[in-house]
C-alpha cells in the first residue's frame, strides 16, 4: 500500500506540473495536469481510502500519470488507463496504479487518467466533460511521443467499467473534436482494451448508473444512441481486446458481446474473452495475470508490442 499511498501525495500536491506550450518531462509516477488551467473548479477533490483501493470523486484537476519504462526502447506501445467507478468515482488504485505498473514492467508505456466526472457541481455540459479529457490524454501523449520513447502509431486505450465506456467513446468518437487541436495531432487510438466495460445505454444491458450519471435521468433519444457504443461502431474503429464475465450481473456480458459483433460486422480485427465466472470486477477469479496475459500477447499478435519480452 506504501507505493500508492506515494503516489496519492503525489497526485494531489502537484510535484509535476504541465507549462505553457504542453512541454512536459514527467518522472515515474508522478501526475502532469491534461490543462495549464481549469475555469469551472467549485468542489475540492476527495480521496477515500478503502483498505485495498483508493478512490477519488469530485475530480477537479484532470491529469495523467506515467509509467515509462527505463529500458531505453524508442518504439514502444503507450496505454491510457481509464478506471472505472460508474462515472461517479475513479478506483484509481486497482484499475488504474496496479496495470500500469503491470505494463510498465513489460516494457509498456502506461498512463493513468485521472478524467472529471459528470458532476454539475464541477464542469457544464457534463456528458461531453469525460470524453473531452480522454482525447486531451491522447494529443498529449502523441504529441510528447518522441520524448517518452513511443512510436505515435502504437497509442492505445484502455477501461474498467464505466471507464470502457469513456475508452469506447474515445475509440467511436476521436472525429468530434472536443480539444484545441492547433496541431492537428491525430486523436484517434490505435487499439482499444476493455475490461467488464459498460458500451451501451440501450434498455435492457445498460448500466443504469453510468448513463444517469453521464447524460442525467431522462436522457434524449439523440444522446442515448450518441453513448451506446455498438451503434457507433465503423469501419476506422481501433482494434479492440475485451475482457467480460459472463456471470456479470452489474454490467451484463452482452455490452461486450454487441460490440465485438460489431467490430466483426465491420471487418474490425477483435478478440473477445468471456470467464464463466467472475462478476463485475473480477477480483481474484480469474486472476490478474491470466486475463492481463492474455493482453500482453494480443499486443504482441497484433504487432503493437515487440516479441522478444
Amino acid at each position: 500500500m506504501t507505493i500508492y499511498r506515494n503516489l496519492l501525495v503525489v497526485l494531489f500536491w502537484g510535484l509535476c506540473l504541465m507549462v505553457k506550450g504542453q512541454e512536459l518531462s514527467p518522472q515515474q509516477g508522478q501526475e502532469f495536469l491534461l490543462y495549464d488551467k481549469i475555469d469551472e473548479i467549485i468542489a475540492e477533490e476527495h480521496i477515500h481510502d478503502r483498505g485495498n483501493n483508493l478512490i477519488i470523486t469530485k475530480v477537479t484537476n484532470p491529469s495523467l500519470t506515467p509509467f515509462i519504462p527505463s529500458d531505453g526502447n524508442k518504439g514502444r506501445a503507450a496505454v491510457i488507463i481509464c478506471p472505472g467507478g460508474g462515472y461517479q468515482t475513479l478506483h484509481i488504485q486497482r484499475e488504474g496504479f496496479r496495470v500500469a505498473e503491470a505494463f510498465s514492467r513489460q516494457g509498456i508505456a502506461a498512463f493513468v487518467l485521472k478524467y472529471r466526472l459528470p458532476d454539475e457541481e464541477i464542469v457544464t455540459d457534463k456528458s461531453f466533460v469525460p470524453l473531452k479529457d480522454a482525447q486531451r490524454a491522447i494529443q498529449l501523449v502523441r504529441e510528447n511521443a518522441k520524448k517518452w520513447g513511443i512510436a505515435p502509431g502504437k497509442v492505445g486505450i484502455m477501461g474498467f467499467s464505466a471507464g470502457g465506456h469513456l475508452a469506447s467513446s474515445a475509440g467511436v468518437h476521436f472525429d468530434s473534436t472536443l480539444v484545441e487541436n492547433k496541431r492537428n495531432t491525430n486523436l484517434r487510438p490505435d487499439f482499444m482494451i476493455l475490461v467488464y466495460p459498460v458500451i451501451s445505454f440501450s434498455d435492457g444491458i445498460g448500466h443504469v448508473g453510468s448513463k444517469d450519471h453521464l447524460l442525467g435521468p431522462h436522457p434524449g433519444k439523440d444522446s442515448v444512441k450518441f453513448f451506446s457504443n455498438e451503434l457507433q461502431v465503423n469501419k476506422d474503429t481501433p482494434k479492440t481486446i475485451l475482457f467480460h464475465a459472463g456471470d456479470d450481473t452489474v454490467v451484463p456480458v452482452e455490452n461486450s458481446l454487441r460490440f465485438y459483433n460489431k467490430l466483426l460486422e465491420n471487418s474490425i480485427p477483435a478478440e473477445i474473452h468471456i470467464y464463466s465466472k467472475g462478476q463485475h470486477g473480477f477480483g481474484s477469479n480469474p486472476p490478474f495475470e491470466d486475463w492481463f496475459s492474455q493482453c500482453v500477447r494480443w499486443m504482441k499478435a497484433e504487432q503493437l508490442h515487440s516479441k522478444n519480452r
